[in-house]
């Protein structure tokens, strides 16, 4: 059985009032997740931590996913009347989906030698409403990669001891791993001590 279908009927008896659903990939390496709502997340991963049975005791990896608005077409069936009789037809729905901020979490219970337990949780939106909670209180791992996803993508990690750029500069502006984001035609000049001294050097 895959793991994410034990793992998900463990959550569901020990949390029952989590909100917590399986994520199927369709891909070959059918890696499935659970995605996990944003208020729900510290409970289920102290508990995928803590549980004797399943015991995930190692983040491996935590990395960030930038959705943008899409629409997505499906396909569905309808009845409708012609010429007084029922006729099944194909039609084509729209659906507008709004894009969100997603952070992917690799999990392992090195215990038990399984993983990876695949978590995934998404912000409201992608402007105004992108802070999620700090998983380092669970995992410390998580400290230096969600400094990174708050670097790049820009996810706000409640909680988190530390958050500042890890990559960037601070002055840098907007978060370079965002679909939309675009490049200045002249970077700014990213200040460092060596640039202190050159200074010092011309006014010699």
């Amino acid at each position: 059985m895959d793991e994410s279908v034990t793992v998900l009927k463990r959550i569901e008896e020990a949390l029952p009032e989590a909100a917590v659903s399986r994520v199927i990939n369709p891909s070959p390496s059918g890696q499935h997740s659970l995605l996990v709502e944003p208020k729900d997340l510290l409970a289920v991963a102290r508990f995928l931590r803590d549980d004797p049975q399943l015991g995930y005791d190692f983040l491996s990896n935590l990395t960030g996913v930038d959705w943008l608005d899409r629409t997505v077409k499906n396909k569905v069936k309808k009845i409708e009347i012609r010429e007084g009789e029922e006729t099944e037809v194909d039609v084509v729905e729209e659906q507008q989906i709004p894009g969100c901020l997603e952070v992917v979490f690799h999990l392992y219970s090195l215990s038990r030698k399984q993983g990876p337990l695949i978590l995934r949780t998404r912000t409201v939106n992608r402007t105004d409403r992108v802070a999620l909670p700090s998983l380092v209180s669970v995992w410390r791992s998580a400290e230096f990669q969600e400094r990174e996803v708050y670097d790049l993508y820009g996810v706000v990690f409640e909680g988190h001891p530390d958050l500042r750029r890890l990559l960037m500069w601070d002055e840098f502006e907007d978060h370079p791993m965002r679909k939309d984001y675009i490049e200045p035609d002249d970077y700014e000049y990213e200040p460092t001590p060596h640039g202190r001294v050159l200074e010092k050097l011309d006014r010699s």
